[in-house]
């Protein structure tokens, strides 16, 4: 039992449905890169457990930091709170998610040397942004410009980035692409912190949906998700996708759902779910475009 639930706690620190945020985005630039009929196994494998160690190692910064801060607390919402619900050492937090970096610039540097040194200047700079979203003496995520910083760093960098390193330049359609994910990656972002604005307030950040106020704030969540659709069918006439990428728009439901209980709800425990579905959408959205652009090289 004493293990079990050890594993549990593990894994509630890594925050998995976060996760999203760094497969996404690899999954597009993947499949961008499949449509110009090139794969690099080693390199997507390596890219894709260096993203995720990166997103993990970013969680476990901001739980140390937001400790450090005393923005946590035992009876807040979420899947945060190893060290101040479960009893982990802070630094043995931080020292974790130091190790993930650790190795994450190791795989970077196998990348680099099968690719261009060119990777790890834009890699250097998503791994700032990563600890500087909550590391540092001014933290992004206390700012209204942490959902900016970390959806371009998280969205476009990584998706063209990947295409760069299966192909060797950076086509149109990547960029193309990237715009919406980078939407979705910052919006997961902002609902998180539409969910957690009270608490954020007390703790000294200014976040936009604190800036802006809780309706204003469900309003640019809805219109985010609206703009990335928008985006989605207007790439598809201009010739930069196929038919193929409509279907992402099975995932117009769950951001119906979810934007719903955004103004259903204003209690953190309530709106939970909301960001949960947020994380669920970006991902579906990431997997259901790589879908469509596979299935586009494959019968061009």
């Amino acid at each position: 039992m004493a293990g079990s639930s050890t594993l549990r706690v593990a894994w509630r620190l890594l925050r998995p449905f976060t996760l999203a945020a760094s497969l996404a985005p690899i999954l597009v630039g993947t499949g961008i890169a499949l449509v110009q009929h090139h794969f690099r196994l080693a390199l997507f494998l390596c890219f894709a457990v260096a993203a995720v160690l990166i997103q993990a190692a970013t969680n476990m910064f901001n739980e140390y930091y937001d400790y450090r801060r005393g923005l946590d607390h035992p009876d807040m919402v979420g899947i945060a709170g190893a060290i101040v619900r479960d009893g982990y050492r802070p630094q043995t937090v931080l020292a974790l998610a130091w190790s993930f970096v650790g190795v994450a610039v190791l795989l970077g540097v196998y990348i680099c040397m099968h690719t261009s040194w060119w990777v790890a200047a834009v890699g250097t700079a998503c791994l700032a942004v990563a600890y500087l979203y909550s590391g540092g003496p001014w933290p992004l995520s206390y700012t209204p410009f942490g959902e900016l910083a970390a959806a371009v760093a998280m969205g476009p960098a990584i998706v063209m980035l990947v295409d760069f390193v299966e192909t060797g330049t950076i086509s149109p359609a990547a960029v193309a692409a990237s715009i919406p994910v980078g939407l979705l990656i910052g919006n997961l972002l902002l609902g998180n912190n539409i969910r957690d604005m009270e608490q954020d307030r007390r703790g000294g950040r200014r976040t936009i949906a604190i800036l802006v106020g809780r309706e204003r704030g469900r309003l640019l969540f809805a219109a985010v998700f609206a703009l990335t659709y928008v985006l989605v069918l207007l790439f598809i006439v201009l010739g930069y996708f196929s038919a193929w990428t409509l279907l992402v728009l099975l995932t117009v439901p769950t951001a119906v759902y979810v934007v719903r209980l955004f103004y259903r709800y204003s209690e953190p425990a309530q709106l939970h779910p909301a960001v949960k579905g947020t994380a669920v959408l970006l991902f579906r959205f990431g997997a259901l475009m790589f879908v469509g652009l596979v299935v586009a090289a494959w019968v061009s």
